[in-house]
């Protein structure tokens, strides 16, 4: 439930959790005053910065970022970097890539296949045994081409997300993505589901009130026409306040799906290449096979490449009555850096090193519970976190104030975090797969200064 605050929070853009608020500067050196001044001027009001007192960074390097002065911050929050900044691997394939060829897919390129036969071998199910796999460049674009392909497939335009979910920022997915805000338009064929709370619905109950949920707005899309298309969903529920447990309730929900007619759209840009630890797509934590899965962020470490894996049936259709080509999706050198990346991520058993230090992790914030009235929850799995915070533990009342306060009192201490969820009251915790147990043990003394001191 929405809490209605009278004040707005130091350093919260309203339409952003985290954002810096252009009206609390007077904290702020004149240096970065005349650097904030320029970059509204060229820039434009629709950017946004980080942090109470925003930070300006000139390295980074494994899980560090640094600023103009050497400065070191702990960043434990940047998922695309998953690998770590400037991870020598995939700076490498880049670099020998680049000087070798870039060039786009509608030449004979072998490389391009074998990473498209590597990357739809990590699936199970369908997808996995006679699965494609189409290149874009961001996890919007990947998005944007599953809703299209859905679309098409099914000749309906209805749309199913949870209530806080964001899947993008071309103009189709941000009308499927109600967390930009009461300002953003919504598609008029979309409808919305509760996020799967398991703070304050009861647990064994969850999939069985989605599915019947999803039900009710399947019926009123059908009602008003237009017709019902497709459910899609971030399996970590990252911009609804994280929700990773339990793990029953996507197949419920895809069953009800299917039945309709529908198609299961698995969003898999925060979610996927090992974040959850135990598998490398956060959907297989679920047990749900999609007929589309979308990815994005952490594929190429940095260097923009992302993808859809969908099952042959529907880009069949797809591609036999319309082209699909993308100038720089799956160029030679995304695939390089994408290749670099999930071989990394096996060989160097980075799945079992987040769920290694994830646990960690995980027992110290559980402790910190413990320790301060005002933790309500802690959830996690792998290296993803949401710690919630409220003004009272029995009514669960979110907290936005002291959220906000603690991510900006760790930017103080050179750790960086965010927050997230409806209220912005959730810690959002999502360090490099790269993490150690001494990254780990730095972390949760900071966040526990930073408790302590709100």
């Amino acid at each position: 439930m929405r809490q209605q605050n009278k004040t707005v929070p130091t350093g919260f853009r309203g339409d952003m959790a985290n954002g810096f608020n252009p009206n609390d500067t007077s904290h702020l050196t004149p240096n970065d005053l005349d650097h904030i001044a320029r970059r509204q001027r060229l820039l434009g009001p629709a950017y946004r910065l980080f942090y109470r007192s925003p930070v300006e960074i000139s390295q980074a390097k494994g899980v560090f970022l640094y600023d103009k002065h050497g400065n070191e911050y702990l960043d434990a929050y940047n998922n695309v970097a998953s690998l770590g900044h400037s991870h020598p691997r995939v700076v490498h394939a880049i670099q020998q890539q680049l000087e070798t060829l870039c060039t786009h897919t509608r030449y004979m390129q072998n490389q391009l296949l074998d990473y498209a036969e590597m990357l739809i071998g990590t699936f199970g199910g369908e997808l996995g045994r006679a699965g494609c796999a189409m290149f874009t460049c961001t996890g919007s674009e990947a998005n944007d081409l599953a809703l299209r392909v859905a679309r098409f497939f099914t000749g309906k335009t209805g749309v199913i997300v949870t209530a806080e979910a964001y899947h993008g920022n071309s103009g189709a997915v941000a009308a499927i993505s109600p967390s930009l805000g009461k300002k953003s338009m919504l598609d008029p064929h979309l409808r919305t589901v509760a996020a799967p709370d398991s703070y304050r619905l009861p647990v064994a109950e969850i999939g069985k009130r989605m599915a019947q949920d999803v039900a009710r707005q399947i019926a009123d899309i059908e009602r008003h026409g237009g017709g019902f298309a497709a459910f899609i969903a971030d399996s970590v529920f990252s911009s609804d306040g994280l929700y990773v447990d339990p793990v029953d309730v996507l197949a419920p929900v895809a069953e009800v799906v299917r039945k309709a007619g529908g198609l299961f759209i698995a969003d898999e840009v925060q979610s996927g290449f090992g974040r959850t630890g135990t598998h490398l797509w956060g959907h297989a934590r679920h047990s749900v096979q999609p007929d589309i899965v979308t990815m994005g962020k952490p594929m190429g470490n940095g260097y923009p490449v992302a993808g859809v894996v969908l099952r042959s049936e529907l880009v069949s259709e797809f591609g036999a009555s319309m082209r699909y080509f993308n100038t720089f999706g799956g160029n030679s050198v995304a695939i390089a850096a994408a290749k670099a990346v999930l071989d990394t991520i096996m060989e160097e058993h980075l799945m079992q090193n987040a769920s290694k230090v994830g646990c960690q992790i995980l027992e110290g914030l559980k402790g910190l519970q413990k320790k301060y009235d005002f933790v309500g929850d802690v959830r996690g799995t792998g290296l993803y976190f949401g710690v919630e915070l409220v003004k009272d533990r029995d009514l669960k009342i979110p907290d936005m104030d002291r959220a906000l306060a603690v991510v900006n009192g760790l930017r103080d201490r050179r750790i960086l975090i965010s927050a997230t969820g409806a209220d912005a009251h959730v810690l959002k915790i999502r360090p490099p797969l790269v993490f150690t147990s001494e990254h780990a043990g730095r972390l949760l003394e900071g966040i526990n200064q930073a408790l302590a001191a709100v």
